[in-house]
């Protein structure tokens, strides 16, 4: 290896070595040598969060009181986020099922092209999961006769 470059590499492995050290025993924080303090205490962020809370509740009762509409709680307003994140769940799960169904129908028109046989359309693949579905027992095996479990 060339002298320059070996003299280089080592200096800089020096350079960090070094500060790796003076990390690793330095007495202080970063914190200290920058002098950061946090602005405000957990105390006091749960403090106006529930006053903001409390503030965007009354501010919505004022408007459905102008409209002549029942004021909320917040345990209303709790249960009606709860409500709303089962309905987003549903959906999500809908969305997954239609997906898992159309990767499940490419795989099986793939098999079924390779064999000579025509496509299934997503309704026929659905009709035809939907006649297997109750052959099956909860353990996953087919108890369909003539199937290798079912005898």
């Amino acid at each position: 290896m060339d002298p320059f470059a070996l003299i280089i590499v080592s200096l800089l492995g020096a350079l960090v070595i070094w500060l790796l050290v003076l990390g690793r025993y330095y007495p202080g924080s970063g914190a200290d040598v920058v002098d950061w303090r946090p602005t405000r205490s957990v105390d006091v962020e749960v403090e106006l969060e529930l006053r903001d809370v409390a503030e965007m509740l009354e501010a919505q009762n004022r408007r459905r009181r102008a409209r002549g509409q029942a004021e909320l709680t917040e345990e209303g307003m709790e249960q009606r986020v709860a409500a709303d994140r089962r309905e987003m769940a549903a959906r999500r799960d809908e969305y997954l099922a239609d997906q898992d169904l159309e990767g499940l129908l490419t795989a099986t028109n793939l098999r079924r092209r390779k064999r000579g046989l025509r496509d299934l359309t997503v309704e026929q693949l659905s009709a035809e999961l939907a006649d297997r579905a109750p052959a099956e027992r909860p353990g996953g095996a087919s108890s369909a006769p003539g199937s290798p479990s079912g005898g």
